[in-house]
Formats: C-alpha cells, sequence, structure tokens
C-alpha cells in the first residue's frame, strides 16, 4: 500500500509537498531578472528600511561567519560582507540557481571577494557541520520553504552557542484599517504590477497569497520557540505588514 501524499499551501492552492519547492522554483526563474526592480516598486522603497533595521538587529561583528538564506541578490550578503571583514565569512545561499546566479553577478560587481561564498541550499537540509555559524538569517523566504518548522530545526542545529537566527518576513497588519488597504493593494494592485513589469501576473498573485498563508507574529515566535531557540522576539514594521523574528541558541 502506498503511503499518503503529504500536503501543504502553494499560495491558496493545495499541492503535494513534493511539488512545491519546484513551484516556488518556477515563480522565481520567472520574475529574477526584475527581481530588484519589482522590490522598490512594491514597496515603494521601504524594504531597504526592513533590511537595514535586520541588519542592525543582527548584531555582526568582524570574524563572525554569517548563513544568510534565500539570499536572493544579496542585499544583507552585501552588509554583512562588510561588517564581518576579511577575517570572517558570509555564505550568501538560495534554492533558486536563477536567483543565486544574479545575486553572485551583483556582488562581484560592487568588489566583494575573499569573504563571500555562494552555494545553492535547500533551507530544510542545511549542508554545515554542528555549531559553526554565529548567525543565520532569512529575508523574505521562510514562507517559501515547504516545511518551515524542519527549517527552523536545521538552522537551531548549525548555529553556534550564542548564536542568533533572523526572519525578516511578511506578517499580519496590526493596524484595522490598514488590513482592507492591504488585500485591496495585494491582490488588485501587486498582480497587476508585476503583469506590467514581468509579464507574469500570477507569480505575483501567488507571492500576495503566500503572505496570507504565513504564520502570524505569535505563531512563528512559537515555531521558532517549539525549534529550540529562546529569548524569542519580534519587531513589527510599517503596522505589522512585516515583521523582523529574532532568537538565540543558548
Amino acid at each position: 500500500m502506498n503511503k499518503r501524499q503529504q500536503t501543504t499551501h502553494f499560495g491558496y492552492e493545495t499541492v503535494a509537498e513534493s511539488e512545491k519547492a519546484s513551484k516556488v522554483k518556477g515563480v522565481f526563474d520567472s520574475v529574477a531578472s526584475r527581481y530588484d526592480l519589482m522590490n522598490d516598486l512594491m514597496s515603494m522603497g521601504i524594504h531597504r528600511l526592513w533590511k537595514r533595521y535586520a541588519v542592525e538587529l543582527a548584531g555582526i561583528r568582524r570574524g563572525q561567519t554569517v548563513l544568510d538564506l534565500a539570499s536572493g541578490t544579496g542585499d544583507l550578503a552585501d552588509r554583512f560582507a562588510d561588517l564581518v571583514g576579511p577575517e570572517g565569512k558570509v555564505l550568501m545561499t538560495d534554492i533558486n540557481a536563477a536567483m543565486l546566479n544574479i545575486g553572485r553577478d551583483r556582488m562581484t560587481d560592487r568588489g566583494h571577494a575573499g569573504n563571500l561564498f555562494y552555494a545553492q541550499v535547500n533551507a530544510e537540509q542545511l549542508p554545515f557541520p554542528d555549531n559553526s555559524l554565529d548567525c543565520v538569517t532569512i529575508a523574505f523566504g521562510l514562507r517559501n520553504v515547504t516545511d518551515k518548522n524542519k527549517a527552523l530545526a536545521a538552522m537551531y542545529r548549525a548555529l553556534k552557542p550564542g548564536g542568533r537566527v533572523l526572519v525578516l518576513e511578511f506578517s499580519k497588519p496590526t493596524i484595522k484599517p490598514l488590513e482592507k488597504i492591504y488585500d485591496l493593494y495585494s491582490f488588485s494592485l501587486l498582480p497587476k504590477i508585476g503583469k506590467l513589469v514581468t509579464r507574469d501576473e500570477d507569480s505575483y498573485r501567488y507571492l500576495a497569497e503566500s503572505i496570507r498563508m504565513h504564520p502570524d507574529q505569535e505563531t512563528l515566535r512559537g515555531m521558532m520557540e517549539q525549534a529550540g531557540f529562546e529569548r524569542c522576539d519580534y519587531h513589527n514594521l510599517t503596522g505589522g505588514v512585516v515583521a523582523i523574528h529574532r532568537g538565540f541558541k543558548l
């Protein structure tokens, strides 16, 4: 008798767990070349402030080793490479080869060399030794992971005692009037911008749906605690549209 196929969500669609990674790959293959432009248009540039605050909360010091998951075009890795200095190491990773290649070209253009390394990595199966990393970050990527609990457990395992994880992700607005405006923007305007800029309306409709399916602030904090992280907290930004979750391995 065949084992029953486990399912998960791909936006609002229910799919087999084994299919989600390839479907997410299709989304980012489609939008990779215009990813940075779309980020600026979608957030009116505010994503740069969100990422800057995440870097500040990370507390990176010279000589440390940082793993940036779902690094995309490298906004966080770019800053981390400066902070760890030549004695440190930044591992810039993404499950999507197209995004990683664009990010690597961008980092080369910015003159990074020596302390920045690249790898195609699945967040659920981190190929790094136990207790080897000072910090793990993932910005706008956790919601696309098939098994979030498995990914959080993998991050915990790879961190050194005293290390920390930071998750920057869309979340649940905490201001009631903002919810309706946010829904109108996400499901009406965002797909149209995607169609105009990338000629791909469906991918940006999926992105809006994936945000709604992502755990809210308290749920995600509970998931991090279940994975073993302590002193977990979160910081709401832009009225809770985005939140930065942080946890420590003590």
